[in-house]
């Protein structure tokens, strides 16, 4: 088979939810399933079994990472990961907020993850293409009432599982090379 022109793998481990996406030219395919926190023991396996079902040999031109708000763990794990396939490939490694993947659809909407005690790691997105398009209100820490009050009447996307795809557009479009991880 011959190689594609580009291969892109997106991957999120900040939430009890493992989350892979691949694209290429021609094609594309995600996954999401609960792992709670064994992210560290499925990740590899699913990873190498993303590129086997698709058909392709186990490499990509670029990958994008979740970088967060998650669990201390889960985030390093994904980011480690990513950064090691990066080096070992080539390949840049670009960062976007985790809850760019819990976006749905199109249009201005609001996302958020439980911070506990109350609050939310909360952020306004427009949405393009079922991907972030535009920042209105960037990822930050919110009780949750200030963040209903911040979201207003918009759709609020909360707790779901990150959209891998969503996730890998949105890197695509400004994924940043001089990212940082963030914990709930």
């Amino acid at each position: 088979m011959t190689a594609p022109a580009q291969v892109v793998l997106a991957l999120d481990t900040a939430t009890p939810w493992l989350t892979l996406a691949l694209r290429w030219d021609g094609g594309g395919t995600a996954l999401s399933r609960e792992v709670g926190r064994a992210h560290a023991e499925e990740l590899p396996a699913a990873t190498r079994d993303l590129f086997a079902q698709a058909g392709l040999p186990f490499q990509a031109d670029v990958i994008i990472i979740g970088t967060g708000p998650g669990s201390y763990t889960g985030v390093r794990v994904g980011a480690s990961y990513a950064l090691g396939l990066g080096r070992v490939w080539a390949a840049p490694t670009l960062g976007v907020s985790t809850l760019e993947g819990l976006v749905r659809g199109d249009g201005l909407q609001a996302v958020s993850l439980d911070a506990r005690k109350g609050n939310v790691y909360g952020a306004v997105y427009e949405v393009r293409g079922s991907a972030v398009d535009a920042v209105r209100h960037p990822p930050q820490k919110h009780s949750l009432e200030a963040f209903e009050r911040l979201a207003g009447p918009l759709p609020h996307h909360q707790g779901a599982a990150p959209d891998g795809l969503a996730l890998l557009v949105a890197g695509l479009r400004h994924g940043a090379a001089d990212w940082a991880l963030a914990y709930l």
